[in-house]
């Protein structure tokens, strides 16, 4: 298993980049809208839109 991992942090290192980043905005995101009144469509969206944002984060950090 953890040889596993390894190889696949190698091999796709953007996409464990994002996958992290995402999960750790994600979890910001549901933090700071703990106490606000949305509806489960809203916060579907806005994890959508937050892991498509982690994404592009990753993919411009990766310009040279």
């Amino acid at each position: 298993m953890r040889a596993t991992l390894l190889n696949a942090l190698r091999q796709h290192p953007m996409l464990v980049a994002w996958l992290i980043l995402a999960v750790g905005m994600v979890a910001m995101l549901l933090y700071a809208a703990k106490d606000v009144a949305l509806l489960p469509t809203q916060i579907a969206a806005l994890i959508v839109a937050t892991v498509l944002l982690a994404g592009a984060c990753v993919w411009i950090l990766t310009w040279e």
